[in-house]
């Protein structure tokens, strides 16, 4: 394996598109991991109201069915997270694997294009298990407001 300067910079250039869709894959888990933990803190705050010592603060309506929803929701996170991760690791194999097959000048043309190609589908995946989740917020924040609108016709 005798590598020349011009050889390294034109692995470096091939290796220039997955490392940005890398940056991306690593925002995407970035706000993922920020919905998560706001989840997380959100359901701490519903189980003490709901299983917690305070005897004198009444529970309002609907406490169960947002943790149910929370719990929905921190499922459909994970899995979003894990489809995220599988992906950066998908790309980081393709990275690697441009670089050993142009060093060592191997046809890895078909095991880049199926480690891509199962990376793609790791970020669709993601993106999906994503949409879910705010599907399942959105039906949260509505059904809140219905409750809210219930609460306000029952005292007039």
């Amino acid at each position: 394996m005798n590598l020349q300067l011009g050889d390294v910079s034109h692995i470096i250039q091939l290796a220039i598109a997955p490392v940005f869709l890398l940056t991306g894959v690593g925002t995407t888990l970035s706000v993922l991991t920020n919905r998560l933990a706001r989840i997380i803190d959100r359901s701490r705050v519903v189980e003490e109201l709901l299983h917690g010592d305070n005897a004198a603060v009444p529970v309002t309506p609907g406490l169960e069915e947002e943790l149910q929803e929370l719990y929905e929701r921190s499922h459909l996170i994970n899995r979003a997270i894990t489809l995220s991760t599988s992906c950066g690791l998908f790309i980081c194999l393709v990275i690697a694997t441009l670089f050993l097959g142009d060093a060592t000048s191997l046809s890895l043309d078909k095991p880049i294009a199926l480690l891509f190609v199962a990376g793609v589908f790791s970020l669709i995946g993601s993106f999906i298990y994503f949409l879910r989740e705010i599907f399942v917020a959105t039906k949260t924040l509505t059904r809140q407001r219905e409750l809210g609108r219930h609460k306000i016709i029952a005292r007039e």
